[in-house]
């Protein structure tokens, strides 16, 4: 089982493709990709039928680190790394 950006990585395609096969739009692709939205159960079978691979294939869960939210959240501190 493999998170849909690890399937992405590892059949060298990007976002784009798979909103184009997929029928979906890229906001959501990538929303989706960068672990930030959970799919409908009708956009999992766009997406699972698009990279030719079931349901059971694919990890459906949020995948963000939540050190990535926190940076997203309040940045960097000014003195970081000195």
């Amino acid at each position: 089982m493999h998170t849909v950006d690890h399937i992405l990585e590892k059949s060298g395609r990007d976002p784009a493709w798979l909103a184009h096969h997929s029928g979906l739009e890229l906001v959501r692709i990538v929303a989706i990709v960068e672990g930030r939205w959970l799919p409908s159960p009708g956009e999992r079978r766009c997406i699972a039928a698009a990279l030719e691979a079931s349901l059971e294939d694919i990890s459906w869960g949020h995948t963000m680190s939540p050190r990535n939210v926190r940076y997203h959240q309040f940045g960097i501190e000014k003195e970081f790394g000195e």
